[in-house]
């Protein structure tokens, strides 16, 4: 479990919903924008439900370890959508393809083994 400090207050987190929230906010921060997101939590008062943050380049969050409250907050559906769209914000990666084009398309270099 973690405590993840926002704004003036905290709210505690499964371990993997909060490297995701983390994640996101700096992928946001990476390219200027903000969503909001809805995720299971603890309130600093132990209340149990779904906290709502606004994230974005001004977001200023920090997390912490905190004590384990037996609570389950784990949530794989949030976790894959914020997944998705941290995803989204990132260029794509180009695919380098297994064939040489020149060798594609011309054939083998001289000296280079090809019995052509």
């Amino acid at each position: 479990m973690r405590k993840l400090y926002y704004a003036s207050g905290f709210v505690i987190l499964s371990d993997t919903v909060c490297a995701a929230v983390l994640d996101y906010a700096h992928a946001l921060a990476e390219v200027g924008k903000s969503d909001v997101v809805e995720v299971p939590a603890l309130s600093d008062e132990g209340a149990r439900g779904q906290t709502t943050l606004l994230l974005g380049p001004a977001s200023q969050l920090f997390a912490a370890p905190a004590l384990d409250r037996a609570v389950d907050l784990e949530d794989a559906e949030v976790v894959a959508t914020i997944r998705t769209n941290i995803a989204r914000l990132r260029p794509p990666n180009p695919q380098i393809e297994d064939q040489d084009p020149v060798t594609e398309h011309y054939g083998e270099w001289p000296g280079t083994g090809s019995t052509e």
